[in-house]
């Protein structure tokens, strides 16, 4: 998987079937910016209750693969209870990541 900026987007190509058939599979991804200046926390759930999996740098750009309602948190784009997935079992509150809107940027997490 390479590394895109913000607004580029990654595709990832369907996967061959065992019978030679290809599956319909392609996804986009987007890479959206850290609020300037931040270290974020990034959890392993959708609640800064969860445990502490890892902190961003200042200046980093995270993929948003789902999102999910969890704790309602404060941060430099206003208020939110989105919380963004930017891997496996690591979410991120969508009030620190310019996404340029106040909802939902992709599907929500199964």
């Amino acid at each position: 998987m390479s590394v895109v900026g913000i607004g580029e987007v990654e595709d990832v190509e369907g996967v061959e079937g065992g019978d030679g058939s290809q599956t319909a599979t392609a996804t986009t991804v987007h890479y959206y910016s850290v609020a300037p200046g931040v270290q974020l926390h990034v959890r392993s759930g959708p609640g800064t209750n969860y445990s502490l999996v890892r902190t961003l740098a200042e200046g980093a750009k995270v993929p948003i693969y789902c999102q999910t309602p969890g704790q309602t948190v404060t941060g430099p784009y206003g208020t939110s209870k989105i919380w963004d997935n930017i891997g496996d079992g690591q979410y991120v509150s969508d009030a620190y990541v310019h996404t340029g809107v106040d909802g939902y940027v992709t599907s929500r997490c199964s």
